[in-house]
């Protein structure tokens, strides 16, 4: 990977990692559109590191407590951090279990431009369903575990490019009355165990094909996803808390439309 390539994509992926519009189309259609070849193992790896320590650091005290009630719960002492670090484990279940047994299949069929472009829109209308018409009252606190399993099953559903696994959680958690910000950082904590897995899983492959490493470009990378995934995590909440999602949902439309007009024009 050239310079510009590794700064542009790790940008890229810092911002999109937690804006609900879909990290992993925007790291696909930069190759498809400009003919860059694949990013590569190594450099997956490396900006799932920045975004990983970006949302860590930025929830620090929660996940502190939420690490600290889960260890007491052990002992039988249980609190409204026990039961929250509890739901995230449980949500993720989902998730990990579609990634295990379906996320070669998705990679082979659904990993293309045309899947992007449908997706973009039709899981962009259903997050202004939830964002316009959804009773958004219940604090992520007073979650439950069914309402902690509904959005981990959404999750799973991010393994289709395009989707956006932050955007399809938020959805699922305003559709069952969860306001925007709880919404938000429900998704934002749920969102360090599938960084983990997803990344370890790519090390372990990275492993078992040992080769010549970039190291500056792998720096570089990790660098710049951590800086860009903290802004934008700092200013999404500013955002939604002014202005809801639409913002998202209209971007999400309108690269929609422009990557079928894009294909459909290119024959692609």
């Amino acid at each position: 990977m050239s310079t510009i390539e590794v700064i542009i994509l790790s940008i890229i992926q810092g911002i999109t990692e937690f804006l609900p519009i879909s990290s992993s189309a925007h790291l696909i259609l930069p190759s498809a559109i400009f003919g860059w070849a694949d990013q590569g193992i190594a450099f997956d790896v490396a900006v799932h590191v920045g975004t990983l320590l970006a949302v860590m650091i930025y929830f620090r005290q929660d996940i502190s407590a939420l690490t600290l009630g889960w260890c007491k719960s052990l002992a039988g002492q249980h609190s409204t951090e026990s039961k929250l670090a509890w739901w995230v484990i449980l949500a993720t279940i989902p998730a990990g279990l579609a990634g295990l047994f379906a996320a070669d299949l998705i990679e082979t069929f659904l990993r293309s431009p045309w899947v992007i472009a449908v997706t973009t829109i039709v899981f962009g209308l259903l997050l202004w369903v939830a964002d316009a018409t959804a009773k958004q009252l219940v604090k992520m606190e007073q979650m439950g575990w069914q309402q902690a399993l509904i959005i981990g099953i959404a999750q799973a559903f991010a393994l289709i490019p395009g989707t956006s696994r932050s955007g399809i959680t938020m959805t699922a958690a305003m559709l069952i009355g969860l306001d925007k910000l709880s919404a938000a950082r429900f998704s934002f904590l749920l969102s360090i165990p599938i960084i983990v897995l997803s990344g370890g899983y790519q090390a372990t492959k990275l492993l078992s094909e040992p080769t010549q490493y970039d190291i500056a470009g792998i720096l570089l990378g990790v660098l710049l996803s951590f800086i860009s995934a903290y802004i934008c995590i700092h200013y999404f909440l500013k955002i939604i808390s002014r202005m809801g999602m639409l913002p998202f949902v209209i971007y999400r439309l309108l690269l929609g439309v422009g990557l079928i007009l894009f294909l459909s024009f290119s024959g692609s």
